[in-house]
């Protein structure tokens, strides 16, 4: 098995899903208190050799996870209800990834442009215009996640997040997995989605004042087109991080993006350790499995 893999995943409701080598795994705890384990195998772009060739490998694996993160969080939402039996139909689960994109592309982007849009008539600098627009979509996002973390469903969701990440840092860090190993580990992680979002955000600022101030129309457009080089670049940047985070500039660069991790997890029960335990050795057995001799 290829040991330089890097395992990693997100929380679902009520379970952990752990995106391995060839396949995904997401463990549930049904309201029966049951454990409940499925597999998937990843789609053909994860497993394209596209995937390795940096920047390009960005797209493609945002793409691939977007979509297993809704499959996922969709199936967990079924088996929170008990409704196992039934089948999601492929427009429920991309209609649901349509609209969390749009969302998030209106609430993070447009918004802060039409803001700054405004403040233009009092702005002289097409650089300060650009650096008030990427103030406002970080305080944006900050403030959603500090709302979002009020809810106690949210909570409970941010606590597996907690889960997941103790379990990868225990992993990656060798030591045997069990509870009273991983217990120890910290909630945050260098590779989570939380630090992705932060740079993508952060290097937005950058790309964006390089264009100066267009007209709106031509700024909003910029938006989009230039998100998924965007969101490559900031896809090079964690993995190069992570890769490097005991280097001290490394580690000052890395800081704000695991504050911000505080946010968005939380300590973990024993109970929510077991489920992310799980998920991650119901991983590395699907790998060990699907790899050739």
């Amino acid at each position: 098995m290829d040991k330089v893999h890097h395992y990693g995943g997100q929380a679902v409701i009520e379970g952990v899903m752990i995106r391995g080598q060839r396949s995904a795994a997401v463990v549930v705890r049904r309201p029966s208190g049951e454990l409940l384990a499925h597999r998937e195998p990843l789609g053909a772009l994860a497993t394209s050799p596209l995937s390795k060739i940096p920047l390009i490998r960005g797209i493609l694996v945002l793409a691939e996870t977007l979509a297993l993160g809704t499959r996922t969080l969709l199936y967990s939402m079924r088996v929170a209800v008990e409704e196992e039996g039934e089948s999601l139909p492929p427009g429920l689960i991309w209609g649901t990834l349509a609209g969390s994109l749009i969302f998030a592309l209106v609430l993070f982007f447009l918004a802060p442009l039409l803001f700054a849009h405004w403040l233009d008539a009092y702005v002289g600098s097409s650089l300060i215009s650009n650096l008030v627009e990427g103030g406002i979509r970080i305080a944006i996002f900050v403030l959603y996640l500090k709302a979002i973390g009020l809810m106690p469903d949210i909570r409970r969701v941010f606590a597996y997040h907690g889960a997941e990440h103790k379990t990868i840092n225990a992993y990656e860090d060798g030591v045997a997995l069990n509870l009273d190993n991983i217990r120890g580990y910290p909630t945050a992680h260098p590779r989570c989605g939380t630090a992705f979002l932060l740079f993508v955000l952060i290097l937005a600022v950058f790309v964006f004042a390089l264009l100066g101030r267009p007209p709106l129309w031509l700024r909003f457009i910029s938006r989009i087109a230039l998100l998924p080089l965007i969101a490559s670049l900031g896809y090079e940047v964690v993995r190069f991080a992570a890769a490097h985070r005991e280097n001290p500039i490394v580690r000052l660069l890395l800081a704000p993006s695991l504050a911000l991790q505080s946010m968005t997890t939380r300590e973990p029960d024993d109970g929510q350790l077991e489920v992310a335990l799980s998920a991650l050795e119901e991983a590395l057995r699907a790998d060990a499995e699907t790899t050739p001799e």
